[in-house]
């Protein structure tokens, strides 16, 4: 148990039998009346974003999260399978719980996974991320302006826009966030 005057952004909070996180706080004191805390909260499991105003000072159950480093085996069914890089423990975490995150995610890639009581609540890559265009097509001569874009499939097979002039087989830096191109990467 903590306060409303405790919060601050990435607590969990059990609310109603669900668990949602902080997104962003505000402590206000009315000239008028008792202070209070806006919040925005995200659920965890659902993504869905709400604002929840509390009493300052009140009472709220916080959730303990266990965030732990593993590393990405492969994919079996509908299951993606990590392992613990400590224990060498292997969890299997739905397709659901992982979401978007598989769109940039490969084999033996660490990624960190989040757990309430042993129940994968969710995955997290880094900001960005380096993969290999497999798949787009040929640049022409003089393509090297900003001011188009064409489609480019990732070694994930993901597909995301790229500037005019890349290539098939150039290793490109991605926001695992919004999936957006963020530049070439050299070797």
């Amino acid at each position: 148990m903590a306060t409303t005057n405790d919060l601050k952004n990435g607590t969990v909070l059990r609310i109603d039998g669900q668990l949602w996180t902080v997104v962003e706080f505000q402590h206000v004191k009315p000239g008028k009346g008792g202070a209070f805390v806006r919040t925005k909260l995200k659920n965890v499991l659902s993504g869905k974003v709400v604002d929840r105003t509390f009493n300052a000072g009140l009472k709220v159950e916080t959730a303990n999260v266990d965030k732990r480093d593993m590393q990405y085996l492969y994919k079996d069914g509908t299951d993606f399978v990590f392992m613990d890089t400590d224990t060498y423990d292997q969890l299997n975490i739905s397709e659901t719980v992982v979401g978007d995150v598989s769109h940039f995610l490969l084999e033996n890639q660490n990624a960190l996974v989040a757990t309430n009581e042993g129940v994968p609540l969710y995955v997290e890559l880094p900001p960005s991320v380096t993969l290999l265009v497999t798949y787009t097509e040929p640049g022409l001569q003089g393509d090297r302006s900003s001011a188009g874009t064409k489609p480019a499939t990732l070694e994930t097979g993901y597909e995301i826009q790229v500037p005019l002039f890349l290539e098939s087989n150039t290793k490109v830096k991605v926001d695992t966030r919004d999936g957006s191109y963020l530049g070439r990467v050299n070797d």
